[in-house]
């Protein structure tokens, strides 16, 4: 039986039911700036609903995205902001069995690999991520990525900090076996072993999508998991654009969400969690399955 480690959830969408301010294309990141205690508190609920690695709310704070709407200047701030949230969520947890992922996202926009950097412009924004998390982070966790080309420069750069690394992949909702590029997982999966990472997950798509992928992501031989997102569809959303344009699903409760991730675990992950709109009461349940079926 596998010993499952239990990630968090989505915080973006979190973050927009708990504030007020109006949104913004750099969503997150507005809110590290703004309302950091609104980041610490929902890592603390996620902790105390069974989450036990957290990841840094960096995710909107790439060079690419914060150089679109002129706040490049905010790069070093917005780290150290959202390092702070993270552990301070730690310690008010008093837990010493927490561990922080460092957040590696697509630098340019989520689901478009058409508008991605080149594979040495990619690596040159990932080693400066890497530096600047790097010393709250105890793994790397490169997420929603799209592409072979942008797993690669992620995963290169995360490897580099000698730190443990995952890469999440976002596949297709609707081409199950495909990248939201058009590649094959399977070939990106052998990219992805060539490098050395420590996992393979899948996040960010249906967790129908992800139910179909599983022989291919058993085929690694390494620690393999998933984390699916509650949207309706993700075409909405473009480049720039906000997380409001996004429609949740009605028909993923903390209970049903529960139950494709607990298929999961019987096909073999040994990490799970959520994404986007997958919130604490999520995890919480998951987490409550996971114990009463011995894998906690």
């Amino acid at each position: 039986m596998n010993h499952i480690t239990l990630l968090d959830g989505g915080m973006g969408q979190e973050l927009l039911r708990r504030s007020s301010r109006k949104t913004t294309p750099l969503w997150s990141a507005d809110i590290m700036l703004n309302e950091p205690m609104l980041v610490r508190d929902l890592h603390l609920d996620f902790i105390e609903s069974g989450a036990r690695v957290i990841t840094l709310n960096t995710y909107t704070a790439t060079p690419q995205r914060l150089a679109r709407e002129n706040e490049l200047a905010q790069l070093e701030a917005l780290h150290k902001s959202a390092m702070e949230a993270a552990l301070g969520a730690i310690e008010l947890a008093e837990r010493d069995d927490v561990a922080i992922a460092g957040c590696l996202p697509p630098l340019v926009a989520s689901y478009r690999p058409d508008v991605s950097l080149s594979f040495e412009a990619s690596l040159d924004a990932y080693r400066r991520l890497v530096e600047l998390q790097s010393p709250a982070s105890d793994l790397f966790l490169c997420e929603t990525m799209a592409s072979i080309n942008e797993a690669r420069a992620a995963c290169t750069a995360a490897m580099e900090s000698g730190k443990p690394v995952w890469v999440a992949l976002t596949v297709s909702d609707f081409h199950p076996g495909l990248l939201r590029s058009g590649e094959s997982l399977h070939e990106a999966l052998q990219v992805l072993a060539s490098l050395g990472a420590e996992a393979t997950l899948l996040n960010c798509s249906h967790p129908e999508a992800i139910n179909d992928c599983w022989p291919q992501l058993r085929s690694m031989g390494k620690k393999i998991g998933a984390y699916a997102n509650g949207f309706v569809s993700v075409g909405p959303l473009l480049p720039g654009g906000t997380v409001e344009q996004l429609e949740v699903r009605q028909d993923l409760s903390p209970a049903q969400y529960a139950e494709y991730a607990m298929g999961w675990v019987r096909e073999g992950a040994s990490i799970i969690g959520g994404c986007c709109e997958i919130g604490p009461a999520h995890i919480k349940v998951l987490h409550e399955r996971l114990y009463q079926e011995g894998f906690l």
